[in-house]
């Protein structure tokens, strides 16, 4: 299911993790050259994503 990121934060092995609409959090690695998402290593990338949507699996889960 689709949702939208409000916000971003560091999980306890300093990965960023996305913050979504349903309360559910996942991860946005920048892994070249499996993940790249390299607006993840900056503020200002970070905040350009805030209202795009991710798949959330856990949501596909418990539907």
């Amino acid at each position: 299911m689709r949702r939208a990121i409000i916000g971003f934060h560091r999980d306890e092995e300093n990965h960023w993790v996305a913050d979504l609409e349903c309360g559910h959090g996942q991860h946005v690695r920048h892994d070249p050259p499996w993940m790249v998402r390299e607006w993840v290593t900056t503020e200002e990338g970070r905040r350009s994503r805030l209202g795009s949507e991710l798949d959330c699996k856990r949501c596909e889960e418990e539907a």
